[in-house]
């Protein structure tokens, strides 16, 4: 037998199968009607009889597992239904000021939103909860052969992960202390924590990897904003003063190292699973301020920025000529929320999924392919733009269409020959003019869901 017509079998032997997608995030409504046809069953567990019967170590993983609370209860639905009608104003405004379609009034409301923090906090909260639902919608969305698996990571709500640096130096001690000793306690105790929450990583990375998942969603992170936060607490209870900018900026950078350091054990727990991180939503650069996971460099690791449509690139977007791979659409996303509900919802959160289900739709075309392969096809099948060349290494937004086309034709042709045809062969997306749009800048993410408060 031949080696396509081998391969055209094996492809039909998995055409009731599709790639198995891991939604690493704050949860998914495995009940949303949209999402119940697509949600991975684990064949090896019996619903609800108290025994782990795969002996994988997580008891009645029937969905996947919540490993924020350690049992497998992927969605806590004791939220739905508790949340005023303000956060779906909010957003619901918010689509139609980029759009230059809001009035006075819900201009003026929309801003008084923003300085109250009774909103505020249940905004917070509302964006977790809603968040793991909409990114599991997108990696889905137009794949029904798709199936879910749900890995919730953060919780409803966040509690503090780290309120301070502990010290077993007395009072007398602290006066005695020199810089160095200080400089030391204050790098152990953050190399600590981020190998904690590595660990932790590393573990649900071998989960999804024990599923066999081919694709794993990840947009969630640390950026270099959110790292200061935590580094500038502990230099304050180390040294009892504020840390100066240079002292300041040479901790996080400690910090984010140690985290992307101990996270290339993470994607190594699953070799077989391509991971694709949001880059993060502080418009930052992240070849100079680094940002984790999304930095962490591996062939089974692909980081994504966000544009809006494929006009040009979302203001809040990180990206990097070095450490962003691609670009996807990330703005104003339709998608699913909790309770069979839709909402309009921006950021690199959105723009990575929109990558894992192009991935998926790789994977399948052809099943041989592995998640270094599946990632030169989404990166050399991209429509090269201008604004994006100094942005993301591949520079440009991916399309879908001629990367799952180019997948096609590695059933016949090597991976060089099957992307160089379909290059020729399959056009760029249209570009729609958006006359109504005058300010991208009206249009604030959910915050990349943090792995630290």
């Amino acid at each position: 037998m031949n080696n396509a017509l081998w391969i055209l079998l094996l492809v039909c032997s998995f055409s009731a199968m599709g790639a198995r997608i891991a939604v690493i995030d704050s949860g998914t409504d495995v009940e949303h009607t949209d999402l119940l046809p697509k949600v991975w069953m684990n064949a090896a567990e019996v619903a609800d009889n108290g025994r782990d019967d795969d002996r994988n170590g997580y008891q009645d993983d029937i969905y996947g597992w919540n490993f924020a609370e350690s049992n497998n209860q992927v969605i806590d639905r004791k939220y739905l239904g508790t949340f005023s009608n303000d956060p779906y104003k909010f957003f619901e405004i918010q689509g139609k000021l980029f759009l230059n379609q809001a009035t006075a009034e819900e201009i003026k409301w929309l801003k008084s939103k923003t300085k109250d923090p009774v909103f505020l906090k249940e905004m917070q909260k509302f964006g977790n909860f809603v968040h793991g639902t909409h990114v599991a919608g997108i990696t889905a969305d137009g794949n029904d052969k798709a199936e879910l698996i749900s890995v919730k990571l953060i919780p409803t709500e966040v509690k503090p992960f780290f309120d301070g640096l502990k010290s077993d130096l007395t009072a007398t001690e602290y006066k005695t202390a020199d810089k160095d000793l200080r400089m030391k306690l204050l790098k152990k105790g953050l190399e600590a924590l981020a190998k904690q929450q590595m660990l932790l990583l590393e573990e649900i990375a071998a989960y999804v990897g024990g599923h066999e998942a081919d694709v794993a969603n990840g947009s969630f992170g640390t950026g270099y904003n959110q790292a200061k936060m935590i580094t500038d607490g502990a230099f304050k209870m180390i040294y009892r003063r504020a840390p100066s900018a240079a002292e300041s900026d040479k901790v996080v950078r400690f910090f984010l190292d140690a985290l992307i350091d101990a996270g290339k054990n993470m994607v190594a727990a699953a070799p077989k699973t391509l991971f694709v991180f949001a880059a993060g939503n502080d418009g930052m650069n992240n070849d100079k301020y680094p940002t984790s996971p999304t930095n962490i460099q591996a062939d089974n690791v692909i980081s994504v920025a966000a544009t809006y449509k494929y006009n040009f690139i979302a203001p809040f977007s990180n990206y990097g000529i070095d450490k962003v791979d691609v670009a996807a659409p990330g703005m104003l996303i339709h998608s699913t929320i909790p309770g069979n509900e839709y909402l309009h919802v921006s950021g690199t959160s959105q723009a990575a999924p929109y990558v894992a289900n192009i991935a998926a739709q790789i994977k399948d075309m052809n099943p041989l392919l592995t998640p270094g392969e599946i990632k030169q096809i989404i990166m050399e099948t991209v429509d090269m733009k201008g604004f994006l060349l100094s942005k993301v290494k591949a520079k440009g937004i991916v399309n879908m269409d001629r990367a799952v086309y180019a997948a096609s034709l590695t059933l016949s042709f090597s991976i060089d020959s099957a992307i160089a045809k379909a290059q020729t062969q399959v056009d760029d997306v249209a570009v729609e003019k958006e006359l109504g749009i005058v300010n991208p800048f009206a249009v604030n993410p959910i915050p990349l869901t943090p792995l630290f408060k």
